[in-house]
């Protein structure tokens, strides 16, 4: 028999449960699993959401793909010590996707960090790296002499992706660059992982692109930038740039329907919505941002939130 005092414990337990991230609330460690630490697009930083920046772990090594401001903070919310990370990818210099490049680095490197980062990126990343350190040098040589730390410099190994393909091939993991369009940014790169348990694409920032469904053909989960009009109109009428504002976001994202036919087109099991336009309105429901991604998509689709887990396989 269930008095009132058990009533109200079992009640409270079960909205718990409903309250916690649905994707996150799986049991035991996955050897693959992505973290969502940044979903809000665009520079601005706010109280909510993070700036762009997603986490993919495969048997325990951290690959991080785009920098916006907060990753370091969101890495160590997630529980990931920050000098674990081996490899960071760039999609494209908009500051939201490299502002904490070079920052994330130093942190691991303050954190003890004592072996290599390899990085990627479109062309430029290699010469960010150089003026980083150029930047940092009085810090960084001080620590060295004053501190006993290794010397950073030679820790953080740049590349920089000029063409389409495999840009890094490891026991565990395959990644694959694609060049898609974010006007007026033609450097720009969605990448997919190859993985033991699935794979997982980023779209990166892009403008509805009929060949990335191509490139995502058959993946286990697509995760897509995605635009809001209506809330896009609400942003420019209180901007005083707005108009060009607007035609900016139109010209280099990928609206919601858009997103529904791009996962359609590539069949792919999962369809992850994040990197919202705009990400800071809060008058926006999950609804909104489902609605007319499922006039075209009929599959599973997730509304990222930061720090949720999904774990693969889906």
């Amino acid at each position: 028999m269930i008095d009132r005092r058990n009533a109200l414990k079992l009640a409270l337990g079960s909205a718990a449960m409903l309250a916690a991230p649905a994707v996150r609330a799986q049991g035991t460690r996955a050897r693959t699993r992505i973290v969502f630490l940044g979903t809000k697009g665009g520079p601005r930083v706010g109280i909510g959401a993070s700036n762009p920046a997603n986490l993919v772990v495969v048997n325990d090594t951290p690959f991080v793909i785009d920098c916006g401001m907060g990753v370091s903070r969101q890495l160590v919310n997630a529980g990931v010590p920050i000098r674990s990370v081996k490899y960071i990818f760039i999609s494209h210099h908009h500051s939201d996707h490299n502002l904490e490049y070079g920052n994330l680095f130093y942190n691991a490197w303050a954190a003890g960090l004592s072996t290599p980062i390899h990085s990627f990126g479109p062309k430029g990343i290699e010469a960010m790296t150089t003026e980083y350190w150029e930047l940092n040098k009085f810090d960084v040589e001080t620590r060295i002499a004053d501190e006993g730390r290794p010397d950073p410099r030679k820790l953080l190994i740049a590349k920089d992706i000029t063409d389409d393909g495999v840009v890094l091939k490891t026991p565990d993991v395959t990644v694959t660059a694609f060049r898609t369009p974010h006007p007026p940014i033609v450097d720009n790169f969605a990448y997919k992982f190859e993985t033991p348990d699935g794979t997982i694409v980023f779209s990166s920032d892009t403008a509805y692109n009929p060949k990335l469904a191509e490139f995502a053909e058959g993946a286990d989960v697509l995760v897509h930038e995605c635009l809001y009009i209506p809330a896009v109109d609400r942003l420019v009428a209180k901007t005083k740039n707005g108009a060009t504002l607007k035609k900016h976001l139109l010209d280099s994202h990928t609206s919601t329907e858009d997103v529904g036919r791009i996962a359609a087109a590539a069949g792919v099991k999962t369809l992850v919505l994040s990197h919202f336009v705009p990400g800071d309105d809060p008058d926006v429901t999950d609804d909104d941002w489902t609605r007319d991604v499922k006039t075209n998509f009929n599959g599973r689709i997730v509304v990222a939130k930061d720090l949720m887990e999904l774990k693969l396989p889906v």
